[in-house]
């Protein structure tokens, strides 16, 4: 019986990418033969793009019809958890003056996809947008974002959405690592466990490393949304013209 994992890069809103990726995923399983098939999606879902609503709704509604999927959740998801519990909050990975409402992290544009307007003063009235957040953001959908996976695993396959703290077994992973880490991660060729695949830091081209290979391509800033395939430890990246095979380096 041959399974296949596919993994759908950081999103950001672009749901327009988002249809376009799924369908290419469809029409490699459908060729491939495969018995069955499983989608992660690496998380960042939201900000920045124009339909991070949309992309929440998308995601839900497959998983609610039975679709084989699992969501994990970024760092810009866990920005828009903690500005519902909390809107004073700061995440210590972020500078000193940013916030999720800040111009370059992207919670504008994802309360702007449900109809809500940040004014250009919103650290002064941030109880006032919380309140016009809760109104117009679906319980449902804060929920959702609250509940995300961290990590999904294959037998040779770790799936996150930032990377892992190779000091520490993979089952023993924080939150704020699969979600955030870059220092003593990007630049560390200690093998895990397992392969692991990831997002979050932008990529050129999809990259494989050795011990892990990286998918963001860049969605977040109008780039293109990636996908791979994986088949025991092997990585294809899925292009217009079929399957591309993501080596590590010599």
């Amino acid at each position: 019986m041959t399974h296949l994992t596919y993994a759908v890069g950081d999103i950001h809103g672009d749901l327009e990418q988002l249809h376009s990726i799924m369908a290419r995923i469809d029409a490699d399983f459908q060729k491939s033969g495969a018995d069955s098939h499983h989608i992660v999606f690496i998380g960042d879902l939201v900000d920045r793009r124009p339909d991070s609503k949309g992309t929440i709704d998308y995601l839900m509604d497959g998983l609610a019809a039975g679709k084989p999927w699992t969501v994990l959740k970024g760092n810009h998801d866990r920005l828009m958890e903690w500005f519902f519990d909390d809107p004073h909050r700061h995440d210590p990975h972020l500078k000193p003056d940013y916030s999720w409402l800040h111009h370059r992290i992207g919670g504008v544009e994802t309360l702007a996809s449900y109809g809500v307007t940040v004014p250009e003063n919103y650290r002064e009235c941030l109880g006032d947008i919380l309140a016009m957040a809760v109104k117009n953001v679906p319980a449902a959908h804060v929920d959702f974002i609250r509940n995300l996976s961290l990590s999904y695993e294959t037998d040779d396959i770790f799936f996150c959405h930032a990377g892992v703290n190779l000091d520490r077994p993979l089952n023993d992973q924080t939150e704020t690592d699969l979600v955030w880490i870059r220092d003593g991660w990007l630049d560390n060729p200690k093998m895990a466990a397992k392969l692991i695949l990831h997002g979050h830091t932008i990529v050129d081209e999809v990259t494989h490393y050795g011990n892990r290979v990286n998918i963001d391509t860049g969605a977040a800033w109008g780039d293109t949304l990636s996908a791979v395939v994986t088949i025991g430890r092997d990585v294809f990246q899925l292009t217009e013209q079929g399957r591309v095979e993501i080596t590590q380096p010599a």
